[in-house]
């Protein structure tokens, strides 16, 4: 898909395709396109070039949409004077959901004792557990959420992360759009990064990271400037960390492993050392966010 606003592209001829079972976690910088993405797919925009299906079909063709996707784009988006139970019920009676349903998510994201308040008289935290009930809603197969956890205090960030594990262990598709990468780190099984409205990495977590410069294989051996020529030769970067120690980029352990074998070096310890996911995503993003602050003290332009 493609999204241009006049002269400004949003979104960039993205593909991708979220799969059942597992958590999609949508990551980008501010402005890359990711709210964008999330409303054509639910057709809140119409995409100036290409397709989104759920499903295999567009969203508006979907006769009874909560009961197939259900999703938290604006918490705030809900009429203030309604009470919560108010507001799930006309979402309820508009596609034919049972009121018995209600009840029943409510008491699932904690607002059940909270049931009569004003949405307009709820802290953000509370109004983002009403938002994802209204996702729950419908049993949906599909659940989409952008920033999920604004607003929650620690316990409501460790809910909705085991709300979203959950959903997905039941084989339900996940759709999380997130800058709290710890979270991302700890929830998605799979990433999906874009940057200026292009894909720049769709791939498992552990590949987005394994591929960080920053994930290194240890070595600890007696013979590490031998092995350290070894590698070399088989397109390692390995440097020395001490007397006996090497850091090699590039390769798995496991290839390391064998290497070492193959040349009869004895290892003493042979360890990863992982990249964060926060790492990982800072390098790949580095040449596309758009709107970067200015490191306090740069200067000549520096950022």
């Amino acid at each position: 898909m493609s999204k241009r606003y006049g002269d400004r592209t949003a979104v960039d001829d993205l593909s991708l395709d979220v799969k059942p079972g597992a958590v999609t976690g949508f990551l980008g910088p501010n402005g890359a396109g990711k709210s964008t993405t999330m409303r054509m797919i639910l057709g809140l925009d119409r995409p100036t070039a290409g397709t989104a299906l759920i499903k295999g079909v567009p969203y508006h063709e979907i006769r009874r949409p909560l009961r197939t996707v259900g999703a938290l784009l604006d918490a705030r988006a809900v009429h203030p004077g309604r009470s919560c139970r108010a507001h799930l019920l006309a979402l309820a009676r508009s596609n034919g959901i049972a009121k018995s349903r209600v009840e029943e998510v409510l008491e699932t994201v904690g607002l059940a004792e909270a049931a009569h308040r004003r949405a307009g008289a709820l802290s953000l935290g509370m109004s983002q557990r009403l938002g994802i009930a209204g996702a729950l809603l419908g049993d949906p197969e599909v659940v989409m959420f952008d920033e999920p956890v604004n607003g929650l205090d620690p316990d409501g960030v460790r809910w909705v992360r085991h709300l979203m594990r959950s959903l997905a262990d039941q084989g339900r598709t996940v759709f999380v759009s997130s800058h709290l990468m710890s979270e991302m780190q700890l929830t998605a099984d799979h990433l999906v990064v874009i940057g200026r409205g292009r894909l720049i990495m769709d791939a498992p977590l552990a590949e987005v990271i394994a591929r960080s410069s920053l994930t290194a294989v240890v070595v600890r051996s007696p013979h590490a400037g031998d092995f350290s020529a070894r590698l070399a030769s088989a397109g390692i970067r390995a440097e020395r960390s001490g007397e006996n120690e090497l850091v090699a980029t590039g390769a798995a352990i496991e290839r390391v492993g064998d290497l070492a074998y193959e040349a009869g070096i004895r290892l003493h310890g042979l360890s990863t050392r992982q990249a964060s996911l926060e790492q990982a995503y800072a390098e790949l993003t580095a040449d596309s966010t758009e709107y970067g602050a200015r490191r306090e003290g740069a200067r000549n332009g520096d950022r």
